[in-house]
Order: C-alpha cells, then sequence, then structure tokens
C-alpha cells in the first residue's frame, strides 16, 4: 500500500498554505511536526477532501483518490483536532450515528461498533452521555469513530491534545498498537508524542517539507557544534535545530 502525494500546492488568498509538498507513505506511523500554520492540518484535510487542492495529486496505490471517491473514503479514517459532538448522546449512540452516515447497517454495524467501543476502553460506559466524559475519554470517542470500517490509512489531527500525562501515554500506545498494517499520519506540535512511536518524523514549515527521516538519524544530524554542552539530544532539539522555533 502506498499513499503518495505530488507537488501538492493549496493556497488561502495570498496564503500559500502548502506549497509543491511532496512525500510518499507506506505503513507505518509518521509524526508530522511543525508549528502552527506549518501546513499539517492542511495536508490532512486535502487527504480526506475535506477542501480543494489547487495543484498537485493525490494517489493511493497509483490511483488519483478523487477519481475512487468512496473506495477510497472506505479505507480512510479521519480524527479531527477539534472535539466536535452531540454530547447529549451516549459514546453508542454517537458512534453508531457515525456508522450510519458511513453506510453501515444491521447486525455488522452493531457487531463493529460494539467492539471497536471494547477496543478503545468504552465499552463500560457506552451508555454515558458524551458531556459527561473526561477530555481523554473525548478523544478515545474521536478515535473509536475514526476507527469504524477498520481504516487502512489513519490520520489523527492533534489527538493527545488537552489531555493529562496518563491520558496521553494511554493514548500514545493504543496508537502504536494500531499502527500494524496500517499507515498511521499523526500531526501534533507534542514532540514527545512523536518521538515515542513514530518510524518516521516529517518537518513542516510555512508549507513546504524541510526534512522527512528516522528520529535518530534526524538527531544525528544536528552537528556537535550547535550545543556547547554535551548532553543526550532528544526530538526537541532536532524542532529547535531544523525549525528554528
Amino acid at each position: 500500500m502506498e499513499l503518495k502525494l505530488s507537488e501538492l500546492t493549496k493556497r488561502y488568498g495570498d496564503n500559500v498554505a502548502l506549497k509543491d509538498f511532496s512525500v510518499t507513505f507506506t505503513p507505518g506511523i509518521y509524526g508530522l511536526l511543525g508549528a502552527n500554520g506549518a501546513g499539517k492540518s492542511t495536508m490532512m484535510n486535502l487527504i480526506t477532501d475535506n477542501i480543494r487542492r489547487d495543484g498537485g495529486s493525490i494517489t493511493l496505490d497509483n490511483r488519483d483518490i478523487l477519481q475512487m471517491g468512496n473506495e477510497f473514503r472506505a479505507v480512510l479514517g479521519y480524527m479531527p483536532q477539534q472535539q466536535g459532538f452531540y454530547e447529549r448522546m451516549t459514546a453508542q449512540g454517537f458512534v453508531s450515528y457515525i456508522a450510519r452516515l458511513k453506510g453501515m447497517r444491521g447486525r455488522q454495524m452493531h457487531r463493529q461498533v460494539e467492539e471497536i467501543l471494547r477496543l478503545t476502553n468504552l465499552f463500560d460506559v457506552r451508555n454515558k452521555a458524551i458531556r459527561s466524559f473526561s477530555g481523554g475519554m473525548k478523544q478515545r470517542v474521536l478515535l473509536a469513530q475514526a476507527l469504524l470500517g477498520d481504516p487502512k490509512i489513519l490520520l489523527l489531527d492533534e489527538p493527545t491534545a488537552g489531555l493529562d500525562p496518563r491520558e496521553r501515554v494511554r493514548i500514545r500506545s493504543f496508537i502504536k498498537e494500531l499502527a500494524r498494517d496500517r499507515i498511521v499520519l499523526l500531526a501534533t506540535h507534542i514532540v514527545t508524542d512523536v518521538e515515542s512511536i513514530a518510524g518516521q518524523v516529517i518537518l513542516m514549515k510555512k508549507g513546504e517539507l524541510l526534512k522527512m527521516d528516522t528520529p535518530q538519524a534526524l538527531m544525528e544530524a544536528i552537528p556537535d557544534s550547535w550545543t556547547p554542552v554535551a548532553y543526550h539530544l532528544s526530538l526537541e532539539d532536532v524542532y529547535l535545530y531544523f525549525l528554528g522555533e
């Protein structure tokens, strides 16, 4: 499986949100790092076809995703950054509602909703209103709906934003388990999330691709002269060195 972005461009008036962006994804976890406005969310919205591209192409196994239509959406799972719920709904009601929007019906739908609620540790609270949930539980509801249909491509936009450290570790571990035989794109400004689970890191700045490599290779690319004191480098140092932020 190969998801390929070729010279992808998106403009908002005079602002270029993504400029001639090219990258190829195969199964694994990819951490997207960059400041606000770097183009991370724009790239995800282009892949989901929530917004229209101004140039370039997106293909899955050499087929344009726009021509694939519903066939592409069937293999795609998207966890948005913003928590948008009907908060009076229960967890089961909300995930079932999204399942129906995706065209699922009958016993198959009910079986899959139950399975996903168990997988995301929400089954025991499935009949409680979402408005009573903690931030971490709400994030797991968003993750649950993204998993409907057993997608082979998962787009996760700031999945641990606003969570306490314990919830963040729990969500990270769960994402790592999900990554087998899937392409997982993890957009975040929380560097430790990427360092702990991503096999490849993509550094983005002002809509452009600066670097793409393993966390270790990026750390090794920092020259010794960059810091006057010898210490163990982290991905935060990579962020500061390459992005200057």
